[in-house]
């Protein structure tokens, strides 16, 4: 998809229409090519009945795989061979449900897949505890006696950590049987935010009547007109608030569901079972919020230069992006952006460069915003064998070309790490997941910084990074806080309801943002909107790949070669190893302080470079 010699062409959705197009008026060269995956759904179908056919030969192996080096081998393949079917068929069915929700066959075709998912879970689930009751100096003989085997020692070695969070087999059965029933209340908090809610029609900022939608709010964000930001806000929200009491009980569903989980394995809290599933310390997280608590005065100062810029009596949720530099606001075309992100990422090499080239070039991305397609973006992971997918919503803004830029740092991570690394390592964990994405967003940045050539240039650019900083670092750290107070709300077996969710998150937005912010009555609702909540402690793991993606590409900057090596060996590295020593290798401490104040220490600069520029 890079397209590099296009012309460029700006989407007419957003701009000459007040109602999304419907998907087939898109041109198919800005639609992803699911024949990658399967070429027809009778292929879909005929995997999806292989892993129906084959399901019963688990039983093959069920109370023998400690018998003999042979049958332990052949279980892990057969495991294995049924995995790689499984994740393919929920690729598909997920990118074509995802393509337009109201779908009814795509939507039934994921529910199947996560049915599915469900019976293959409870199948295998006596492979863990039949592993833990192999003698430990016995299974890792097993790795000697056949090489075939010494691929899955750091997986042993993972499985043997978590012993005494193992169950019985019986347990372990059920548990998997019941992730269908508490999976339910973010897949009806998805369907409802995605599909059902109807958004009001609003008058934009030049005066023309449009539909309002998730991609539309986030645009209006960013606008200049303060009027528009507000309606925009405004009617956003008070669409969650007059479903504030589905919503509050869809949230407690989910949040009860992993608590559920957590007891179930012997865990002290919902955080701590989250967090041990990549064996990451609970100090990662308490040090994170309170170096950042700690460090909230860069943040409170930007807040008082946007009041000023803004000549403002009041700086209210709505003023927080919109640009303080209008004089080169500007709409970007997706092929525009293409050349950006691929000219920025110049540093990384020709082998990544290519890599990129790939996808832009051979519709691995789905672009433009229509009729009840997934709102926000993403990419799909890895799913061994094919090539990831990115989600996008194209409005024309710079903001876009940052999103570009971040889901194809995802998009090339997962494409590394299934090249490179056997199945059973062919994945990353969460922890890693957002240093690619924010590492190459800070390289387009210092691209389009380096290649500004006015004051005016400089300023919004440094407002975008000071912006980078405050949404995917302090933002994430806020929810984190927030997301960590509801669970030990619930798990201290006090009440949440609406009134005291908005309580909660309106106190903590005021210290993050200090005393120059006015919270308006919708803003104390946001919660409510963020389906990240929803992932079970996945928002913190945005502040600490943001810091550690600073640290990495500040080392590119600086070493050269040795730090893109470093860097590419991240991205290749899978789960070959736990997330923290895989960021230890890449040149990052993640359990020091140290990367956080770097953060707040850079916001802190590039305020004075701001500063200095105004005078």
């Amino acid at each position: 998809m890079i397209n590099s010699d296009a012309k460029p062409q700006l989407f007419f959705a957003h701009t000459d229409s007040s109602t999304l197009p419907s998907r087939e008026l898109i041109d198919e060269k800005y639609k992803w090519d699911l024949t990658h995956i399967y070429q027809d759904e009778k292929q879909w179908e005929q995997d999806y009945d292989w892993v129906k056919e084959n399901l019963s030969n688990y039983e093959k192996f069920a109370g023998k795989i400690g018998v003999s080096v042979d049958v332990f081998y052949q279980c892990l393949q057969f495991d294995d061979a049924v995995n790689k079917v499984l994740e393919k068929l929920h690729l598909y069915a997920m990118l074509s449900r995802d393509s337009d929700l109201r779908i009814q066959k795509y939507r039934a075709m994921d529910d199947r897949i996560r049915n599915l998912f469900t019976r293959v879970s409870a199948a295998r689930s006596f492979i863990k505890p039949e592993l833990l009751e192999i003698p430990e100096d016995q299974l890792f003989s097993f790795l000697k006696i056949k090489s075939e085997l010494a691929v899955y020692g750091h997986y042993l070695n993972d499985i043997i950590r978590t012993k005494k969070h193992t169950l019985k087999k019986e347990q372990e059965e059920i548990l998997a049987l019941s992730h269908e029933v508490t999976a339910a209340p973010y897949k009806a908090y998805s369907i409802f935010t995605n599909s059902d809610l109807k958004f009001p029609i609003i008058e934009d900022e030049k005066g023309k009547q449009v539909e309002m939608s998730h991609a539309r709010f986030y645009a209006a964000m960013y606008s200049v007109n303060r009027a528009y930001r507000e309606r925009a806000f405004k009617s956003y929200l008070n669409l969650y608030i007059q479903f504030i009491n589905t919503i509050t009980e869809l949230f407690n569903g989910n949040l009860k569901a992993n608590i559920f989980n957590a007891r179930a394995r012997k865990y002290s809290s919902a955080r701590e079972a989250a967090l041990d599933l990549n064996n990451i310390p609970l100090t990662v997280y308490d040090n994170l919020i309170k170096t950042t608590n700690e460090n909230l005065t860069p943040l409170h100062r930007w807040a008082a230069i946007k009041k000023k810029i803004l000549c403002i009596d009041e700086l209210h949720p709505y003023d927080v992006y919109t640009s303080l530099f209008s004089t080169i606001e500007r709409e970007y075309s997706y092929e525009e952006a293409t050349r950006l992100v691929y000219n920025s990422l110049q540093p990384l090499g020709e082998d990544y460069l290519n890599s990129l080239k790939t996808a832009f070039d051979n519709r691995w991305i789905d672009v433009h915003e229509t009729q009840s397609k997934r709102s926000g973006a993403y990419s799909s992971g890895t799913t061994y064998g094919v090539h990831p997918y990115v989600l996008l919503n194209w409005t024309n803004l710079l903001n876009d070309v940052f999103t570009l830029a971040h889901e194809m740092g995802h998009n090339m991570h997962s494409y590394y790490t299934g090249l490179m690394q056997p199945y059973p390592y062919a994945n990353y964990s969460i922890f890693l997941a957002e240093v690619a994405s924010t590492f190459n967003e800070s390289l387009l940045l210092d691209y389009l910084i380096s290649n500004s050539s006015s004051k005016d240039d400089k300023l919004f650019l440094l407002e975008k990074y000071l912006n980078n900083i405050t949404s995917t670092f302090y933002r994430q750290v806020m929810f984190a806080e927030f997301e960590l107070e509801v669970y030990s709300r619930l798990e201290k077996d006090s009440a949440l309801t609406a009134d005291n969710l908005c309580s909660l998150y309106k106190d903590i937005y005021q210290k993050y943002w200090g005393k120059e912010m006015v919270i308006d009555r919708e803003e104390e609702f946001t919660w409510a909107r963020i389906p990240h909540f929803y992932y079970n402690y996945y928002v913190f793991q945005y502040a600490t790949g943001f810091a550690a993606s600073e640290a990495l590409s500040a080392k590119v900057k600086t070493e050269g070669a040795p730090a893109v090596e470093r860097y590419l060996n991240f991205l290749k590295a899978g789960s070959s190893d736990y997330p923290i020593n895989i960021l230890y290798s890449a040149g990052v401490d993640t359990n020091s302080s140290q990367p956080v104040t770097a953060v707040t220490q850079k916001m802190n600069n590039l305020l004075d470079q701001l500063e200095t520029l105004l005078i």
